[in-house]
């Protein structure tokens, strides 16, 4: 398996990059959405909370060294088999994905924050509060957090669902590319 990304498909690191970011956002996604419903004496009442942190400041990182290495191992380019519609949708969503999930980071770091205490990623380092706003920040940053994650969860199932179109219905190297395969019909 190559490293770098090819014009037939993607290295190992965009794939690895891509899945793990995959499934952390939706692990995500599901933690956050249970851990509002814990009352105060359950034992997790302040742990998830901290995990949650500790994840969102790795899915940060990971989201910048995911952007930097597109810029050191560009994608494959589109496929020729597909329309100038497609290759505009295709890179309207993933320019929409990632603004999302920096947004969605960004809120993150803003509500943990909000009390002018730093976040501690998993107790190895703290990443310190750079704004702190208590009640107006949190609650304005709370709200703007829930919609877009709900946004990023709604925009990667349509990602997912257009990739299994291609796939199915196209019978394109669409979604194979993501998968470590090369596509015979590749480039502009």
């Amino acid at each position: 398996m190559q490293v770098r990304n090819s014009p037939t498909r993607y290295g190992v690191i965009s794939m690895c990059l891509h899945w793990a970011m995959a499934i952390a956002v939706y692990a995500m996604f599901g933690l956050g959405l249970w851990m509002v419903t814990l009352s105060y004496y359950d034992g997790w009442y302040h742990q998830a909370p901290e995990l949650h942190k500790s994840i969102g400041f790795v899915l940060m990182t990971a989201l910048v060294v995911r952007l930097l290495w597109r810029r050191v191992s560009p994608p494959p380019p589109a496929l020729k088999s597909q329309t100038r519609l497609t290759r505009i949708g295709a890179k309207a969503a993933h320019l929409a994905l990632y603004a999302v999930l920096f947004a969605i980071l960004i809120s993150g770091y803003l509500i943990s924050t909000a009390d002018g205490k730093p976040i501690s990623v998993f107790g190895l380092f703290d990443v310190p509060a750079l704004l702190a706003d208590a009640g107006t920040q949190a609650d304005l940053a709370g709200s703007v957090h829930l919609w877009l994650a709900w946004g990023v969860v709604s925009l990667s199932a349509l990602h997912g669902l257009a990739a299994l179109k291609h796939h199915f219905i196209d019978k394109d190297a669409t979604l194979t590319r993501m998968l470590g395969k090369a596509s015979p019909d590749s480039g502009a």
